[in-house]
C-alpha cells in the first residue's frame, strides 16, 4: 500500500495524491460505510492500486473534520466577507467561526472588495474580537500578499457567502478557478464551486476551495454547539468562570461577566447578538433525537 492525501472527492470517487505527480482514482472499501466513516478531502490515507483502479484501504486519524463541506485536517479556515455588494451579515461569519472554533480550527477573516467599500466596520468588529483580519481587493491585489503569507505552508479552506469574490481571491493566489458575476438584483453571485477540492501551491500551502456559507455544517451546527457554544467564541474566554452563577447563559442573568464586558465596550455587540441567536437555536435541539442507532 501507498500513503497519500485525498485532494478531490467527486461522484463516489476519491482522487489521491501520493506525491509522485499523478493522482490515483480510488473507491472506498465497503467497511467504511459500515463504520459510518466516509473519506474526506484532506484525509491522509493508505491506498492500493494505481491509475483509475485504486482503493482506499485505511484512513489515518484526523486532527479535525467537518461534515459540510466534507473536509479534514485543516490548519486554518479563511472566511471571506465583503462590505460591498453583497454585504456580509456578521452573523454568517460568527456562525462559521463558532463551528470552526468548536473544532479548534483558527479562523482568518478576509474582507474583500476594498476597492469598492473599505469594509472598515467588519474589520473593526473582528480585530476587536481577536481575529486576524486582512482587507483585500482581488481587483487591485491589495492585501493579497499579506493574506498569502498568513496561510503559507498550511492546509486551509476558503469559504464565504456567494459573490464576495472567493474564486477571484483564489485566482490571485495562483489558481485557475471559475468565477461568477454578482447579480445586482439579488445581491449575490452565481454558485461556481460545485465540489470540494484541494489545490497545492509550490510553497507547501494547500488550499481547499469549498461551497459557500449555505452548506457549511448548518444541518448539525446547533447540535455540535449545544454544550460548547460559549467556548466557541474566543473573545468570551477572559470572562468565562467569572459570572455570579456557574450555569450562566450570558443572556440576561444578573452578575454576568460577559454582559458586563459587553456593557463596558470590551465585546462587540454583533458578536453577542450572534451568540444569543445561536444559543436560542441550540436550545431547541433535543439530543436524544440525534443519537446514532
Amino acid at each position: 500500500m501507498e500513503r497519500g492525501r485525498i485532494v478531490k472527492a467527486l461522484s463516489g470517487f476519491y482522487y489521491v495524491d501520493s506525491g509522485n505527480g499523478t493522482l490515483t482514482q480510488c473507491r472506498a472499501r465497503g467497511r467504511f460505510r459500515k463504520e459510518r466513516m466516509s473519506p474526506l478531502v484532506g484525509d491522509w490515507v493508505r491506498f492500493s492500486g494505481s491509475g483509475a483502479q485504486g482503493m482506499v484501504e485505511e484512513i489515518e486519524p484526523r486532527r479535525n473534520s467537518f461534515i459540510r463541506p466534507a473536509v479534514s485536517n485543516l490548519d486554518a479556515l479563511v472566511v471571506l466577507a465583503s462590505g460591498a455588494n453583497p454585504v456580509t451579515d456578521p452573523f454568517l461569519i460568527d456562525r462559521v467561526a463558532a463551528i470552526a472554533g468548536n473544532q479548534n480550527v483558527p479562523v482568518v477573516l478576509c474582507v474583500n472588495k476594498t476597492d469598492l467599500e473599505s469594509g472598515e466596520s467588519l474589520t473593526h468588529i473582528y480585530r476587536h474580537a481577536g481575529f486576524p483580519v486582512f482587507p483585500t481587493s482581488a481587483a487591485s491585489g491589495e492585501g493579497v500578499a499579506a493574506l498569502h503569507e498568513a496561510v503559507r505552508g498550511k492546509t486551509v479552506a476558503f469559504t464565504g457567502n456567494s459573490g464576495v469574490g472567493k474564486s477571484s481571491i483564489l485566482n490571485c493566489l495562483g489558481f485557475s478557478v471559475e468565477t461568477g458575476e454578482v447579480s445586482e438584483k439579488l445581491g449575490r453571485g452565481r454558485h461556481t464551486t460545485r465540489h470540494v477540492e484541494l489545490f497545492p501551491l509550490a510553497d507547501g500551502t494547500c488550499v481547499i476551495d469549498t461551497p459557500g456559507f449555505s452548506s457549511f455544517d448548518t444541518e448539525q451546527m446547533e447540535l455540535i454547539l449545544k454544550e460548547n457554544l460559549q467556548y466557541a467564541f474566543p473573545d468570551f474566554a477572559p470572562y468565562l468562570g467569572r459570572c455570579r452563577y456557574h450555569d450562566c447563559a450570558h443572556l440576561s442573568e444578573p452578575g454576568c461577566a460577559v454582559l458586563e464586558a459587553l456593557a463596558a465596550g470590551e465585546l462587540e455587540p454583533t458578536r453577542h447578538t450572534s451568540y444569543a441567536r445561536l444559543y436560542e437555536a441550540a436550545k431547541e435541539i433535543r439530543l436524544w433525537e440525534h443519537k446514532q442507532p
